[in-house]
């Protein structure tokens, strides 16, 4: 009775330790690049911290820059947004009013949202982080670019890359779920012998 009683709990502890909800990853992805005219757009601009318990200020800026009319203009750089000191909040200009902010709690993802598209927003768009962290008195910043061309569309596009990686998303969550039941029936059986061998060898 106590054999048994210690394989069932020795499968609870796997289980456990198998489901039990792991910590949120920080995995730098890129950002969309085409927009749907009077849709929502997300722009998507992520810095990880490599150590989380650390302590930082972080500073955000956007940016834009209209696509050039003629080769030989430069067409002039935007301060759209910015967010600094725990304060988000758009900067006068064209783009007043459809701007949200779309980060994280912790300012690892620094994400912008662009609201009602329009086909005057097709351009570059550049996210600048400017991170300083606090060591006591020696405080290191650091500093990530990330730019974003964006195209805007009458209709979305149908992409078959992201549909394939989806579907061999769910075919290899699928797989592994099988592998993980396959692995906990075969854990759990041979506990089981080695208890009854332990028996017997005590008989």
């Amino acid at each position: 009775m106590i054999s048994q009683y210690r394989v069932h709990l020795q499968t609870l502890v796997l289980v456990i330790f198998v489901v039990h909800p792991s910590r949120p990853v920080c995995v730098d992805v890129p950002s969309e690049t085409e927009a749907v005219l009077g849709k929502p757009m997300k722009l998507t601009c992520i810095f990880c911290m490599k150590r989380e318990e650390v302590k930082a200020k972080t500073r955000v800026d956007w940016y834009y820059m209209p696509t050039a009319a003629e080769k030989d203009i430069i067409p002039e750089k935007t301060h759209i947004y910015k967010y600094e000191d725990s304060n988000a909040g758009e900067v006068d200009g064209p783009f007043k009013g459809r701007l949200a902010w779309s980060g994280s709690q912790d300012l690892q993802d620094v994400s912008i949202l662009i609201l009602n598209v329009s086909y005057n927003d097709s351009g570059f768009y550049e996210c600048t982080v400017l991170r300083e962290f606090e060591f006591g008195f020696f405080t290191p910043s650091f500093s990530k670019t990330k730019n974003i061309t964006l195209n805007v569309k009458e209709q979305a596009t149908d992409d078959t890359t992201a549909i394939y990686s989806e579907i061999m998303m769910y075919v290899l969550l699928v797989f592994l779920t099988f592998w993980l039941l396959v692995e906990m029936v075969y854990c759990y059986r041979k506990i089981s012998k080695s208890d009854e061998q332990a028996q017997d060898t005590a008989y």
